[in-house]
This record gives structure tokens, C-alpha cells and sequence, in this order.
């Protein structure tokens, strides 16, 4: 065979390449240029064992060039058993074949290894048995593991343009993300910047670099740190042959998995289809393809506008359900005002531990782990003060950096409520290195929800986890209490300071119902 593919090639004066499946059957036969070859896209061939392709490309090289740079990024890129260039003599005949294969682990940095060049004809060892060998080999790399085939396997990726110390604290929340949506995080890839690629993020290097960790490690998924519109997923995709999400969809899957009331459900589905709906179109590329001109609207069209019919519709059903669900929750509102309760809203960075302070001050048990959005759904509890004032306490979804906008409107409803509080608490995690980030991601959500009017006391938590807390401490106790959530007899400074602020709420009520 190698004789007849040489002898085509040269005739033809272009490269050709044979796709052969680990049977001996041919899947392809690319004729190119006599400069390379374009191959075509692989979708309807599976993946074998969930490692390698299950595909050899053996093409010629006219020139007698060695394996190209090119060469070797179709073998990342398309994850083939073996890539093997078939270089052609002056009269036509096979000269050398020279082979490459990728390796279970990096070796001096290189993830692949070339082959002894050989002649055609004295080729001894069966490809067949050095597959299975190199398959087994992947396989005891990954014996020492035991992969819940239920469990996603990710490889988290951060392209940033930010400063290192930023970018690392955006990474390690991804990671925490990605842990609270019971994700396995095999690595984490972080690249800083100065412009991102506008199709694939990063670059194709790196993408290969990732593409070759994923195929080491068995991974199954990436998760981009940046919002990715529909053409970024669709090339990554394309170039990986692995599942792409971003920031935006794991926190909406951490959201669908969390919520658990009726009204927590409602705004994630929300959530859900306003972001899907843009994405609709990207769904199905041979519905992508059907745009414009006669004959575009055809059958593919017309079940993609109904998708987004329904997917409006559903929406409208769902902002009428809200909307019902805020006039109940006006009127709980109103009969605390009767009551004349005032009202407590503990609010802050996500994972600041404001479920733990609800608990330790109202003796409750609310679910408080140490994850991101632990607490979906609003929680109120009562609590009396020393001097007999009694005020409801409600514990309120976390804030987190660069919210989906989605989010942020599906959760209006809920996040109406602070509207309503007499005392916002700011929680916050003095043990985080980035606690100034956070707080000013939680003001700055302060005055688009419109509370600035509201008075508010800071509570700098989690003082207990600093190895060397008084200088953190005199930084910050100008700017409002200390405690540990944890521990009990630390709160007195907090319930003095938050006595004395609903003190002044009362009274001045008390004062505008005197006039």
C-alpha cells in the first residue's frame, strides 16, 4: 500500500493521507496540496476507551520533510493513536516513514514521541499490539484513581487580564465553585494576558498544552473562568472534543442544585432560559448552518423559532409566578410592620458565614457548610436583644464577583426584601487575602440595588482562622466589629452595636408616628 500511496502522490504532485481505523479499515482518503493536508471533521468517529481516537493518519511528504509543527498539532488536536508522514523519494518510490504517538505523561516536557524512522517494508512490530500496549499504559496511569463515572472530571482555565495576585484569588473562587457543584478539579490552567483570543480564549499552544493534560488526567470537562459566548464554545469544542462551560452556567447548575423552595426554583429556571435563549442558535451546528437565502427556512428554522417560543413563553409564566410570589412576600412584610419588628438582613460575600452567625444567634440550625451558595433561599429567625428588643434576623443569598446578570434579575424578588430591612449586617471573611475585594463587590451591589439609605454595620468574621490576628484587627475595628461566628462570646461588641443602631431606627419611627 505505502508503494500505490506514493506512487498517487507523486503522479498528482499533491500530499494524500489514509485515515485507518484500529480494524484496518480505511475511514478517509485526503487529497491535498503539495504543501499539507486538511482534514476533515472527525464528529461521527467516538472516542476509544475515552483516551485516544482510535485513528492512524498516514500521509505523504513530498519535499521529504520531516514532521511538521503542524503534523503535530493535528495529532494533539484530533487525539489520534499514531500520525505517520510517508516521505516520497525522487522517482516516486516510499523513502523513510517517520511516526509520532502521544505519551500517558510528559517526558523533558514533551507530551508525544517519535518512532525509529523505518522503511515501509521493514516494519516488524504490529501497530495493533503497540496501540494496546500504549492504551494500557494510559490505563495504569489512571489505576491509582477511582473515577465516579457519574461525577464530572474538569480542568478549570482562567485567561485573565488582570494582575497575578487577582487573577490567582479569581482562580481559586472558580475552584470553590467548581467544589460546591461536587466537581472533581483534576488542574487548573491559569494564562495572564494583555488581549484574549477572540475565538478560542487563549492560544492554540495552550489549548493543545490543556487538550493533552485533559487527555492525561481522563478529564471530561473545562470550565472557563470568563463568560464565553456561543462561537467561543463551538470552536473550543470543536478543537478538544470535550464539554465547555463557563463561570456563568456553573453557578447556575451550583443555583438549580441549591435552591429548594418553590420561589428559589422558579428564579433559577429563570436564570436558566435568559441565558440559554441567546444560545439557541449555536445548539446544533447543522441548524447553524441554515442561514439566509432561498430555501433557509426550512424545517430547522422553524423548530428552532419554536424552541424560542416556548422558551418566551415559559419565561412569561414564570415572571407572572414571581411576581405573585413578591405581592406574598409584601405582605409578610406588612404584617412584621404591624408588629412593629424591626428588621435585621445579614448580607455579604458568598461563603462570609452568615448562616453560621444566624445560627449562633438565634440557636437555629440553618444549613451553614463551608462552600459557596450554601444558602439559596431566605431564612428568618427572631431574635431578642439584652434590653427586651425583639428583631427578626433574615440570612440572604451571597454576592459574588462579576454576578450573571441573569441571577441578579431572576433573584430581584428576593433581593427586593432588603429593601425592607432597618439594619443591613455586612458580613465579612477577615480571613480572606481579597476581603477588600469582596466588600467593595458588596457595596457596589449595594448601590445598584438602591440601599445605600440603609444603615449598615460591618461584621468582620472568621477571626479565628489568622494565625496573627491584633494587626488585621486594629486595621479594621474603626470600621466595625470583630468576631468569630463560631464562638459565642465574641458577639457582644456585634449585638451592642447592633442594639444601639435599631435603638435609633425605633426612635426615630417613634418620632415620625408622634408627628
Amino acid at each position: 500500500m505505502a508503494r500505490a500511496l506514493c506512487q498517487i502522490s507523486f503522479e498528482l504532485n499533491r500530499q494524500i493521507g489514509i485515515l485507518i481505523h484500529r480494524s484496518g479499515k480505511v475511514e478517509s482518503v485526503i487529497v491535498g496540496t503539495f504543501n499539507g493536508i486538511m482534514i476533515p471533521p472527525l464528529s461521527s468517529v467516538r472516542t476509544s476507551g475515552g483516551r485516544l481516537k482510535g485513528l492512524r493518519l498516514v500521509h505523504t511528504h513530498l519535499a521529504g520533510e520531516d514532521i511538521s509543527d503542524e503534523d503535530l498539532m493535528d495529532l494533539l488536536f484530533l487525539r489520534l493513536d499514531m500520525l505517520s508522514a510517508l516521505q516520497v523519494a525522487a522517482d516516486g518510490f516510499p523513502g523513510l516513514l517517520l511516526s509520532v504517538h502521544l505519551l500517558p505523561a510528559a517526558v523533558e516536557e514533551k507530551n508525544w514521541a517519535f518512532l525509529k524512522p523505518v522503511h515501509p517494508a521493514g516494519q516488524n512490530e504490529p501497530f495493533s499490539d503497540f496501540i494496546s500496549e500504549l492504551e494500557a499504559e494510559f490505563g495504569r496511569k489512571h489505576a491509582g484513581k477511582t473515577v465516579d463515572s457519574g461525577q464530572d472530571r474538569a480542568i478549570l482555565v482562567s485567561v485573565s487580564m488582570e494582575t497575578k495576585i487577582r487573577a490567582e484569588e479569581s482562580l481559586q473562587e472558580l475552584v470553590e465553585l467548581a467544589r460546591s457543584d461536587q466537581v472533581l478539579v483534576l488542574d487548573t490552567v491559569l494564562q495572564r494576558t494583555r488581549k484574549m483570543n477572540p475565538r478560542l480564549i487563549l492560544g492554540k499552544g495552550k489549548l493543545a498544552e490543556i487538550m493533552i493534560r485533559a487527555l492525561q488526567l481522563d478529564a471530561n470537562l473545562l470550565v472557563f473562568n470568563q463568560e464565553l459566548n456561543p462561537s467561543q464554545v463551538r470552536s473550543i469544542t470543536d478543537f478538544t472534543d470535550l464539554r465547555v462551560i463557563d463561570r456563568t452556567q456553573l453557578i447556575l447548575d451550583i443555583f438549580a442544585r441549591r435552591a429548594m423552595s418553590r420561589e428559589g426554583k422558579l428564579q433559577v429556571e429563570m436564570a436558566q432560559l435568559k441565558y440559554m435563549l441567546p444560545r439557541l442558535s449555536s445548539r446544533d451546528d447543522a441548524l447553524s448552518r441554515l442561514s439566509g437565502g432561498i430555501g433557509a427556512r426550512g424545517p430547522g428554522e422553524t423548530k428552532l423559532e419554536i424552541d424560542r417560543r416556548r422558551i418566551n413563553d415559559r419565561l412569561t409564566r414564570l415572571t407572572g409566578e414571581l411576581e405573585h410570589v413578591s405581592r406574598e412576600r409584601y405582605r409578610r412584610r406588612a404584617k412584621r410592620r404591624k408588629k412593629d419588628l424591626p428588621v435585621l438582613s445579614l448580607v455579604g460575600y458568598t461563603n462570609a458565614g452568615k448562616s453560621t452567625l444566624l445560627n449562633t444567634l438565634t440557636d437555629s440550625d440553618i444549613v451553614a457548610e463551608d462552600k459557596l451558595f450554601a444558602t439559596l433561599d431566605p431564612t428568618s429567625r427572631r431574635l431578642r436583644f439584652p434590653e427586651e428588643i425583639e428583631v427578626i434576623v433574615t440570612d440572604t443569598v451571597g454576592f459574588i464577583q462579576n454576578l450573571p446578570d441573569e441571577l441578579l434579575q431572576a433573584f430581584k424578588a428576593t433581593l427586593e426584601e432588603l429593601g425592607e430591612a432597618d439594619l443591613l449586617v455586612h458580613v465579612i471573611d477577615l480571613s480572606n487575602p481579597c476581603f477588600r475585594d469582596h466588600m467593595a463587590v458588596v457595596e457596589k451591589l449595594f448601590l445598584e440595588l438602591k440601599l445605600t439609605d440603609i444603615p449598615c454595620l460591618k461584621v468582620f468574621n472568621k477571626v479565628d482562622r489568622l494565625p496573627d490576628p491584633l494587626p488585621l484587627i486594629r486595621e479594621v475595628e474603626r470600621e466595625g466589629v470583630v468576631i468569630s461566628a463560631l464562638q459565642r462570646n465574641t458577639l457582644k461588641p456585634f449585638l451592642q452595636q447592633a442594639q444601639r443602631l435599631i435603638g435609633k431606627v425605633l426612635e426615630r419611627v417613634s418620632a415620625g408616628a408622634r408627628r
